[in-house]
């Protein structure tokens, strides 16, 4: 019996990319981002379907960790970072949410550095969620967010997000939550949308979490990359109803330098929290990866404190690129929703009669020249009538001349 015949093993894997959509008939499949970008290049199409910039952070971050790597080991670049991460960043990150947000996070025990934001996810859901327990998600949502709760062997549960605004609604969380309900997960800046919480909104899913006795696990890492108004962390909610600080305990924050310095592939994140929720998290972080490259987290305490600047001109590059590919969507006859924030813009291909952005997906590639992704890939699965099916997400973060070639596809062939 060869490699290609023998029966997958059984295990926890098998609900995990079920959950994700990643099982058919039993056999792992690609994700759709893979697809995705191999039907871009083979009809040379313009790629904007994946999530990450084609170009790399700044030089000077970039050089910072270059000269690290190869300095002598007074500095231990290379070896193991402490578990918790180097002080230097966290002090970094301490003084990033004070300055930025008013907030204040003792760099000793409230900040955790993690392997990019994903793993801070993962080790929250294990440290904070039991098995069987339910975990209330908004769709669409972040792929991870389903893999990694059935990999805790708990349940997800959804609450979908209406087009055109895609925000959370607070009558439709209260509905959704049971006895099981242990967490909720939030993403602001939202990914896929774009959209930002105000004030109001934010108030009222902390004050229905914090009735219910509920974690709150912020996924915030888009948090620098907000157009049009502010990013409001979760953490800086105010008090319930009853004068309790809803977000000084049960509140758990994550974000990482990836989205906002364009190094996405350095995986530099943190969970930021009370101190014995963040111990809680860091005792099952160490036994995930122990600790992430010391010469990338000098580098991006270095970028925290001087990078202000940086953050500005990047969201305004991603402003106008953002500006440039809505254009291009509504003179092809689509009225796409302009994203308040992040690296994407969703679109309704309905105007085109295409009612299945799976399928589109495939002909925009070789019909049109240009490459997105289903907003369906995060969304349920396993649910063959689920919003949004002809939703399409394309990315903004890419190079000036890769938006225009974008335009240029959907002007030409589509009009």
């Amino acid at each position: 019996m060869d490699s290609l015949t023998r029966p997958y093993p059984t295990g926890p894997w098998k609900s995990a990319a079920e959950s994700a959509g990643l099982l058919r008939e039993g056999v792992p499949a690609p994700t759709i981002f893979e697809e995705m970008t191999s039907l871009a290049v083979r009809h040379h199409a313009v790629n904007l379907g994946q999530g990450f910039p084609d170009t790399d952070g700044p030089e000077w971050i970039r050089q910072r960790a270059a000269e690290l790597v190869m300095s002598p080991g007074a500095t231990n670049a290379n070896q193991y970072a402490l578990g918790t991460g180097l002080i230097e960043l966290r002090r970094a990150i301490s003084e990033h949410q004070q300055r930025h947000y008013g907030l204040d996070y003792s760099p000793e025990d409230q900040v955790l550095i993690t392997t990019g934001a994903t793993e801070g996810i993962a080790a929250a859901l294990l440290a904070l969620v039991k098995p069987g327990d339910e975990v209330i998600t908004f769709e669409p949502f972040y792929d991870s967010y389903a893999a990694m709760i059935a990999l805790r062997g708990a349940t997800q549960v959804v609450v979908p997000m209406n087009a055109p605004e895609f925000l959370p609604g607070p009558a439709a969380l209260e509905a959704a939550i049971t006895p099981r309900t242990s967490m909720i997960i939030i993403n602001t800046p939202h990914n896929p949308t774009g959209s930002i919480l105000t004030a109001q909104l934010r108030d009222a899913l902390l004050e229905i979490a914090h009735r219910h006795d509920l974690w709150v696990l912020s996924d915030e890492v888009y948090e620098h990359l907000v157009y049009d108004g502010a990013h409001l962390p979760m953490a800086s909610g105010s008090t319930a109803s009853d004068g309790t600080e809803v977000a000084s305990s049960k509140v758990v924050t994550v974000s990482s330098a990836g989205k906002a310095f364009s190094l996405t592939g350095w995986k530099i994140g943190w969970v930021l929290g009370a101190p014995e929720v963040v111990a809680a998290i860091r005792a099952v972080k160490q036994f995930l990866t122990y600790s992430s490259g010391p010469a990338y987290q000098h580098a991006i305490a270095h970028a925290l404190r001087e990078g202000d600047d940086y953050l500005r001109e990047q969201r305004d590059g991603f402003r106008h690129r953002r500006d440039e590919l809505v254009a291009a969507l509504r003179d092809a006859g689509l009225d796409p929703v302009v994203p308040a924030s992040g690296y994407f813009a969703v679109v309704d291909l309905e105007p085109w009669g295409r009612n299945d952005a799976t399928e589109a997906a495939r002909w925009l590639a070789e019909s049109v020249g240009i490459v997105g992704i289903p907003v369906t890939a995060l969304c349920r699965p396993w649910l063959s009538d689920a919003p949004l099916q002809s939703w399409m997400r394309f990315a903004f973060c890419k190079q000036p001349s890769v938006i225009a070639a974008a335009r240029q596809a959907l002007n030409t062939r589509i009009r």
